[in-house]
């Protein structure tokens, strides 16, 4: 595997990360104006993208008096785990194309 593959594999695995940390924050941000009828629609859209990564975090940590906390505990899971992942994938492809 040449190198410019596996660059481009971990880059694509990056913006993947960081569009789906920015997705994250939008469904976070929607969950405030659950009223208006502009967020139900985007909300109705992201959910099934987010709510499973959410939910996972939620098993923890459940609501405290209507305050959900998974999401900082998501973001930060995704923030410190997101970069090894990357960082290890990277090296590993590495190592096996000079082989």
């Amino acid at each position: 595997m040449s190198p410019e593959i596996i660059n481009l594999l971990v880059q694509s695995l990056s913006n993947f990360l960081y569009i789906y940390s920015l997705l994250l924050l939008v469904r976070v941000l929607l969950s405030w104006f659950q009223t208006a009828a502009w967020a139900q629609q985007t909300m109705s859209f992201l959910s099934p993208i987010t709510d499973p990564y959410l939910n996972i975090f939620r098993s923890f940590i459940p609501p405290l008096g209507g305050l959900d906390l998974s999401p900082m505990l998501a973001f930060l899971v995704l923030g410190w785990v997101g970069p090894v992942i990357i960082q290890v994938l990277g090296t590993v492809l590495y190592s096996v194309a000079r082989f």
